[in-house]
């Protein structure tokens, strides 16, 4: 069988299952220790015994276990980086990388090169503060968690990628007290709490990372009410949020910062997922 028939067949088990069928390349990369791009150049290539045998294993897991992919194989690609993850921590997604993306063309539009210092609150994985700090060396990031668990495996992604985030446990903002930011990132549990989840997800992920109240938005209500004596004159908020939460984002940001511009930006699938909120002379 060849490489390209095995994932055919293996991506219609998938989805008859309903699981992801990018699973499959990501399973099957992970199992020949390639990249995407030699698995391709593999395609017409007979698949060998033993990779199958292994690739299975863990595939049954997946389909009939109902356990993630990622936790699987202990890792998730983000903004290209391979995070280390399990289940004390949520499976970082790819609309949180734009949002990763937008912070850093805004630095780069508003601080222009200036060292900035940096927190991220509700850090889990530890895939923002770590990607900022890779991304942009001009920027020192702390990063908090309520969780010691997920601090734990924050650590270790900190360690493998010399990143030199520091860590600080605690709840919401109280880790962060004494000290000013010029960028206040934050991806909170947003999930309201009686809103249908697919089971793969609710079963797995640490809920205390998923669900963010009644409506999806205490966090942000917490965080916004008390924020401001985190920030210097000059600051950026941004958050990842629901998206259907625009109007009551930006009700809430101009309750707590009525004289800040609030922008709300798309995701790639035209979705409004992020809000960034100016705080002092920002020039348009």
């Amino acid at each position: 069988m060849t490489y390209q028939q095995f994932i055919k067949d293996k991506e219609k088990l998938a989805i008859e299952n309903e699981k992801e069928e990018s699973s499959v390349v990501l399973l099957l990369e992970h199992v020949c220790q390639i990249e995407t791009n030699d698995l391709y150049l593999r395609m017409f290539d007979e698949i060998d015994d033993e990779i199958i045998k292994d690739f299975n294993k863990i595939f049954d897991a997946y389909l009939y276990d109902n356990k993630p992919i990622q936790y699987l194989i202990g890792t998730s690609c983000f903004y290209g980086y391979d995070f280390i993850v399990n289940e004390n921590v949520l499976i970082p997604r790819y609309e949180t990388e734009e949002l990763v993306e937008n912070i850093l063309y805004r630095y780069d539009d508003y601080f222009k090169g200036q060292k900035v210092d940096v927190c991220d609150l509700a850090t889990g994985s530890g895939c923002i503060a770590i990607s900022l700090a890779l991304e942009e060396k001009n920027m020192k990031v702390v990063a908090s968690d309520i969780s010691f668990e997920a601090l734990e495996v924050a650590k270790k992604n900190n360690e493998k990628f010399n990143a030199n985030v520091e860590f600080l446990q605690g709840d919401m903002l109280k880790p962060f007290e004494g000290r000013r930011f010029d960028i206040f990132v934050s991806n909170p549990p947003y999930i309201p709490d009686d809103e249908d989840v697919m089971s793969l997800v609710k079963d797995n992920e640490p809920n205390i990372a998923l669900f963010g109240g009644n409506d999806g938005m205490k966090f942000y209500r917490i965080i916004l009410s008390g924020v401001k004596p985190l920030l210097k004159e000059k600051a950026i908020i941004a958050f990842e949020h629901g998206y259907d939460k625009k109007e009551e984002m930006i009700k809430l940001a101009n309750t707590y910062f009525p004289d800040s511009r609030v922008e709300v930006l798309k995701d790639l699938e035209g979705k409004d997922r992020m809000t960034f909120i100016y705080v002092g002379d920002f020039d348009e």
